[in-house]
């Protein structure tokens, strides 16, 4: 299968698994990556980290097959792409990208995408498209503006440098870089500890944050919905289970509810 879903207790690990081909996405490969979001949702997973097989997260596109001549590519990016990075950024859970190797273009959006990305020191991040006479798709322009700024986004569009794992965590692209050889373990001891943790009341802080960001709203408007979300939080089995564990001195155990 060219996307594999794991299931590890809480945690589903997605996996694009086409290491021959560096994990470059194709049609069938997008659309089994939706798929596998939906099986992992259904299985009531707690938390998601992304990740690729092999040598590297993802090549990004498969340009070998694609027919550049004959492509609409607006309507082939409106099917296949655009929806999948929403539908990541959207997913009421928990997300962690973890990246090794090439992450580009369509697969630095995939990346991006995620709540959390975790970069390995020595991994190559960017979107080359200037290589090839195109423009940056898959959110590329909106995730370097929101977290780079207008200037180094277009430094990187122009010239179509390539950033280390360590750049790109010093520069804000991804959360953080660590050593290749700890990348995974990481991820995944982070997102365990994670879905353990209040996931309702993560999946309320996740809509206010993708709200200041996308809507630029000002402190009395935030005020309004952390007071909202708060409500929300306090009627959930989590909330009088962190209550209960505070009262009686003890770890408290979460089930999502």
């Amino acid at each position: 299968m060219t996307v594999q879903l794991v299931l590890d207790g809480a945690v589903a690990e997605v996996v694009l698994n086409r290491p021959d081909k560096l994990n470059a996405l194709d049609d069938e490969m997008l659309g089994t990556l939706g798929t596998r979001l939906d099986e992992a949702e259904a299985a009531g997973a707690r938390a998601i980290v992304l990740r690729g097989e092999g040598r590297g997260f993802s090549a990004g596109r498969d340009l070998g097959a694609m027919d550049a001549e004959h492509e609409d590519s607006a309507a082939w990016l409106a099917e296949h792409v655009s929806p999948l990075v929403l539908r990541i950024a959207d997913l009421p859970l928990p997300t962690f990208a973890a990246v090794h190797g090439p992450c580009l273009g369509i697969g630095l959006g995939l990346a991006l995408a995620c709540d959390v990305v975790v970069a390995a020191e020595d991994a190559r991040i960017g979107s080359p498209f200037a290589s090839i006479g195109a423009v940056l798709d898959s959110g590329g322009h909106w995730f370097f503006v929101e977290r780079l700024g207008p200037q180094r986004a277009l430094d990187l569009i122009y010239t179509a440098r390539l950033m280390s794992g360590t750049e790109a965590a010093a520069s804000g692209l991804v959360t953080r870089a660590i050593p290749g050889d700890d990348l995974l373990g990481s991820v995944r001891e982070t997102a365990r500890a994670v879905a353990a943790g209040p996931t309702r009341a993560f999946a309320l802080s996740k809509a206010i944050v993708r709200r200041i960001g996308e809507e630029r709203l000002n402190l009395g408007q935030v005020l309004a919905l952390e007071a909202h979300a708060q409500g929300a939080a306090s009627a959930t089995a989590d909330y009088q289970e962190g209550m209960a564990a505070f009262k009686e001195k003890r770890a408290p155990t979460f089930g999502g509810r």
